[in-house]
């Protein structure tokens, strides 16, 4: 019997790794399918596995990290040969998520989100804090073998640490809200949520594809889905709206046509950046207040059910019975 239970246990442990290097690797790819050129090193304004990793971490525990670092290794050797600065590079992208999901659990993180201390924890120390691992290593490597310049550090080194928390900030919330996801929406939500899918694929493409720098049109749209869905909302079109600007910018078009590759990244990279942080810290308070209001609803009801009872003479269902004359008086042992 023991000997079934380890090896169901190491099956189950076995499965999970190999999805979470098969989810590594293609979000890996995904992220690669745009590249920019920093100082003559490839960088992705989104690099997506960072998220995949965080949100692994945070869902399955510590125990998936061997997924991480295999499926890093499956991205690694399509790439390049598995010198000594690419083992490093390896072990840097593995330690940093597994760094940043330690740091959201010592906090006291919560995968739904509905807290702006969640959303606040994500940001500051899942994606910028632990982020700089993977750039300071990644960067530091090339530069110590020679393929990267001193003076090129600093700007791939923020390329990398910025498409690195780009990934946490953008996918992590995503993964982590289809993982909750327990109940479908009412019709009538439906109906709203798709005319609100139908406008944002109107307007999110113009606005990252046209010649007239229009990107603050996806802001109103935000702010509309995060009120009315909260983190479902305005992280899935956050989403859309960061990967229509990604094409935009490695395309050369619209708001990004005739600018240098220095800055086609900081454009791109300032707006992905201010626009994840509205969708996932307004959503947050927007959940926090309305679970806070819903608190506050509840106990109002709950005490005029007891004042309901206590007016009728009768006490309220779970109140110990008094039968020593002091019915009158809840409070009395």
């Amino acid at each position: 019997m023991v000997g079934t239970e380890d090896l169901r246990r190491s099956v189950v442990v076995a499965l999970q790794t190999s999805a979470v290097a098969a989810g590594y690797y293609a979000a890996g790819w995904l992220g690669l399918m745009r590249p920019l050129v920093v100082e003559g090193a490839v960088v992705t304004p989104i690099w997506p596995p960072t998220g995949v990793a965080v949100a692994c971490l945070l869902v399955l525990g510590m125990r998936c990290w061997p997924g991480i670092a295999l499926g890093a290794l499956l991205i690694m050797t399509s790439l390049t040969t598995l010198r000594p600065a690419a083992i490093g590079i390896l072990v840097g992208n593995t330690a940093a998520p597994v760094c940043g999901s330690l740091l959201l659990r010592k906090v006291g993180f919560r995968t739904d989100i509905g807290r702006l201390r969640d959303g606040l924890a994500l940001v500051f120390l899942g994606a910028l804090t632990a982020m700089v691992i993977s750039a300071t290593v990644g960067a530091g490597l090339l530069v110590l073998t020679g393929r990267l310049d001193a003076p090129e550090f600093w700007p791939v080194w923020m390329a990398w640490w910025v498409g690195d928390a780009m990934g946490v900030l953008i996918v992590t919330p995503v993964l982590l809200l289809l993982h909750g996801l327990r109940r479908p929406l009412r019709v009538t939500r439906w109906k709203e949520a798709l005319c609100l899918a139908v406008i944002a694929c109107a307007v999110v493409p113009a606005a990252t594809h046209s010649s007239i720098s229009l990107l603050f049109l996806v802001y109103p749209l935000l702010i509309w889905t995060a009120l009315r869905f909260q983190l479902a909302g305005s992280m899935l079109c956050a989403l859309f709206a960061s990967v229509m600007a990604t094409v935009a910018a490695t395309d050369r078009i619209g708001p990004f046509e005739g600018l240098t590759q220095v800055e086609v990244m900081t454009k791109l990279q300032a707006f992905n950046g201010a626009m994840a942080l509205t969708a996932l810290l307004l959503s947050a308070v927007i959940t926090e207040q309305r679970n806070t209001r819903r608190s506050v609803e509840r106990a109002c009801q709950e005490l005029v059910e007891v004042l309901e009872h206590l007016t009728a003479g009768e006490f309220p269902p779970g109140w110990p019975a008094m039968d020593d004359g002091r019915r009158g008086q809840p409070g009395a042992s």
